[in-house]
């Protein structure tokens, strides 16, 4: 990948239009496929609520009938989100060529590293995004050779946000398995346990001349078993609501919460991954921090045997993570 096919080059030199390969066809095009003027009220829940019947129920519902919410009151300080988007948005900013430092390797297995292409896109198209995956944990899982050295702080920054999301993470797994009618631990167990990978992702769009006709990220599920994303203040994520797209409406320090492939498999279907895309702005970059909640490559994952009777067949065949992320990415049904 050459430094100047990032879309942060393509976008500083781009006047009035934009290169085709980035023009979706009509029926992604969001200014014709977004509902206007309606933000979507997707559930916000309150994790610092003393009842937790109801935030049980909060999260269970939301997890099966919109596969997105936000979090407020999650107890991971303003602070420490501040730090993380501040170094983030610090190496983005640097130099193209002390960028390229972190690039992915261009035989990599692994989606680790700076790059612009994620996966095979039907018809040549783009996003008008480019991003940097590391994992963050577990510490075996970890290679520091894709974490910025520059800013300095990009490491302290990232470890003290990873530490504070421990708990949100127990919690949203333990709340999703008493939903399930199964032990608070099964979740997690089923999706690797403490091997559970957590890997971050820092997608950066820049400022694009025809934000009508280009998308960020194409529409897609997420395929992690949860997915937990902090966006910068500039308006650009959507979710798929009975057909048609819809503004996900940005309340500051939040989190959101996707629910991915796995869940959905691991849980036979009672909770739904979220069908989501990303638009960019014309005047400012917009910036977002997913983490992605994924069982390790090798590891198994289908519905869970609790889950599955003969009312209720398995909806999903059992495949390891490695397996289902190569289909996907390759287009080969599941």
């Amino acid at each position: 990948m050459h430094a100047h096919e990032r879309v942060q080059n393509i976008a500083s030199i781009s006047k009035d239009e934009i290169p085709a390969e980035f023009i979706r066809s009509e029926n992604e095009q969001p200014g014709i496929t977004t509902v206007h003027g309606t933000t979507l009220e997707c559930p916000t829940i309150d994790f610092n609520i003393q009842d937790d019947e109801k935030i049980l129920n909060q999260i269970v519902e939301a997890s099966r009938d919109w596969g997105m919410y936000q979090i407020v009151n999650h107890d991971i300080p303003n602070e420490a989100i501040k730090k993380l988007q501040e170094v983030g948005r610090t190496f983005f900013e640097l130099p193209q060529e002390e960028k390229e430092l972190y690039a992915k390797p261009p035989d990599s297995k692994s989606v680790e590293g700076y790059g612009t292409r994620l996966q095979k896109e039907l018809e040549g198209k783009k996003g008008w995004v480019d991003h940097l995956f590391h994992r963050v944990w577990p510490p075996s899982a970890i290679n520091y050779q894709f974490w910025p050295k520059n800013p300095p702080s990009y490491r302290e920054a990232s470890e003290e946000y990873v530490n504070h999301l421990h708990k949100v993470v127990d919690k949203l797994f333990k709340m999703l398995s008493l939903g399930l009618g199964i032990e608070g631990h099964e979740l997690k167990k089923a999706a690797g346990g403490d091997d559970l990978v957590y890997l971050l992702k820092i997608n950066y769009y820049p400022p694009c001349p025809r934000p009508d006709l280009a998308l960020g990220v194409v529409a897609h599920t997420d395929m992690s078993a949860l997915t937990i994303l902090v966006p910068n203040d500039v308006q650009g994520l959507q979710a798929c609501r009975d057909g048609h797209w819809y503004d996900v409406k940005y309340i500051p320090n939040a989190l959101v919460i996707h629910i991915g492939d796995q869940m959905e498999i691991m849980s036979n279907g009672r909770y739904k991954s979220v069908l989501h895309r990303t638009t960019v702005n014309k005047e400012k970059a917009r910036l977002s921090w997913p983490v992605f909640l994924e069982p390790p490559q090798e590891h198994v994952v289908g519905p869970l045997s609790q889950l599955v009777n003969d009312e209720n067949p398995p909806k999903y065949k059992s495949k390891k993570f490695g397996e289902y992320c190569y289909c996907k990415l390759n287009k080969i049904p599941q």
